[in-house]
């Protein structure tokens, strides 16, 4: 069977994925390094084991790499708010067979919103649809 062409937009990060390009989203690019610089002090992943994964992801669409000195600089091609937006919705398709509304009951039924965060939420379902 062969294998099918992955792009960012077709495919969910993994979470050792998804920690990675927390780290280069917030650091807008980097090296291997500057990225296990980053990394908890608890967590422990190897150099090639970082790199290995940096290059899955420029595979799949989601980071760009240029060649600086010996090694790479790795830049995002996918924004996080994308990312999140994509994420949001294949949950509401798997999880909740696209019923968006089963998602934010459970939202409101399993996790403890502050009052500021509940503030927040009206005024998001008050605004005016199609704004941002």
């Amino acid at each position: 069977m062969a294998k099918r062409a992955t792009t960012g937009e077709s495919k969910r990060l993994t979470d050792v994925e998804l920690e990675l390009m927390t780290i280069l989203w917030r650091l807008g690019e980097g090296a291997v390094s500057d990225v296990i610089g980053e990394l908890p002090p608890q967590r422990e992943l190897a150099y090639t084991s970082v790199s290995t994964i940096l290059r899955i992801l420029e595979t799949k669409g989601v980071l760009a790499a240029r060649k600086e000195g010996r090694g790479h600089i790795y830049v995002p091609l996918l924004g996080k708010s994308e990312y999140e937006a994509r994420a949001v919705k294949d949950v509401v398709d798997r999880v909740f067979q696209g019923v968006p509304v089963a998602m934010v009951r459970q939202l409101l039924d399993n996790v403890e919103l502050s009052a500021t965060d509940l503030r927040e939420v009206r005024k998001l379902l008050d605004r005016p649809k199609g704004r941002k």
